[in-house]
């Protein structure tokens, strides 16, 4: 498809030209952002073009959501290279890109939330409340502004993934989740719009949380792995662990032995930066 990339910042607009235009009546598949993009965002928007086909129309939505940040510090230093990332969009190939403000996304006296209980109570959901309210609201949202009949998400945010596709499982929601494979800096930190953010010691230093993780997914009891990697992530000066947890891949639940395929998943903090990653173990 080569239309040309379309800017829109009105959700009416958004449906108006995906719904009312022939051009734009293929499979519609999104990549729901915050922006601030990089190689990692990129592969999302070519697993979308793939998935939408010749014909098919790869909507990107920008919008850095205040309702998912659990500190306004997070939020105010979040970095928002509006015209960088569009010119990313439009060398990728992108047809629609959805930037909307917060006014245009949330009434001043919204007063509804779309609310998980379960995936949601451990791993980032117990140490940012309210977080994946925000986070499934706005997914919901710009499911239904898009009328998208997919969406691509990274793995390397696995938690959100999950319950992502229990929401849309359980509220019957008509979208194909469609998962894509973390990528990672040849150093193995794994890309994040908040890598920016580091300074020259602390990016030195990040790339010890995917070799702890790995190093510890090579051993076969549930507590040596989780041992081995804090005593490795403690051997940095400069980091400071939020989470470090060994969970079902499923459930998401806490486990003690490895009869299921698990995830060893952390969360750390340089000063005010928090960086997520994870590696999925094997039964053994």
């Amino acid at each position: 498809m080569d239309i040309g990339m379309q800017l829109v910042t009105t959700g009416s607009e958004l449906r108006g030209i995906l719904l009312g235009d022939e051009q734009y009546a293929g499979r519609r598949v999104l990549v729901p952002t915050m922006g601030a993009l990089h190689r990692g965002h990129l592969a999302l928007v070519k697993q979308a073009r793939h998935e939408a086909g010749p014909n098919g129309v790869v909507v990107v939505s920008i919008f850095v959501n205040p309702i998912q940040f659990d500190r306004v510090d997070d939020l105010e230093a979040y970095p928002q290279p509006l015209e960088a990332d569009l010119m990313l969009c439009q060398a990728a190939g992108v047809d629609v890109i959805f930037v909307p403000d917060v006014r245009e996304m949330y009434a001043g006296d919204r007063s509804t939330l779309v609310t998980e209980k379960s995936l949601s109570r451990t791993l980032c959901g117990a140490t940012r409340p309210g977080h994946f309210d925000g986070v499934c609201t706005v997914v919901l949202k710009l499911f239904m502004l898009s009328a998208c009949h997919a969406a691509v998400f990274g793995e390397k945010d696995f938690q959100q993934l999950a319950i992502i596709r229990r929401m849309v499982r359980d509220l019957d929601v008509p979208v194909t989740i469609i998962e894509s494979p973390t990528i990672r800096e040849s150093d193995g930190l794994a890309l994040s719009s908040r890598n920016v953010r580091l300074s020259h010691a602390h990016r030195e230093d990040a790339p010890c949380i995917y070799m702890a993780l790995s190093e510890a997914a090579m051993l076969r009891d549930a507590n040596e792995i989780i041992q081995h990697a804090r005593k490795k992530l403690g051997d940095s000066k400069h980091l400071k662990i939020d989470y470090l947890s060994l969970v079902d891949a499923e459930t998401l639940q806490p486990v003690n032995e490895l009869s299921h395929p698990s995830i060893l998943a952390v969360a750390v903090f340089y000063d005010e930066v928090r960086l997520i990653d994870h590696v999925r173990i094997s039964p053994a």
